[in-house]
């Protein structure tokens, strides 16, 4: 796990990262929103926090 994480999963990880903060901050929106805008944006925080968690777990194989 301490092994440099490819570039291709670096890409995924921020995607990830960034759409979990952009589902986060719509869940955590001061306005009333309609329900269907609330369940995409809690899928929109998991699958982006799954991501990023997934791709930092990838690690660079030095022997190839």
């Amino acid at each position: 796990m301490q092994r440099p994480t490819p570039k291709f999963f670096q890409k995924v990880r921020n995607v990830g990262l960034s759409l979990a903060a952009i589902g986060a901050s719509i869940l955590a929106a001061p306005v009333a929103l309609p329900a269907v805008l609330l369940k995409i944006a809690g899928y929109l925080a998991v699958a982006g926090s799954v991501a990023g968690t997934v791709s930092q777990a990838a690690v660079k194989n030095e022997n190839e």
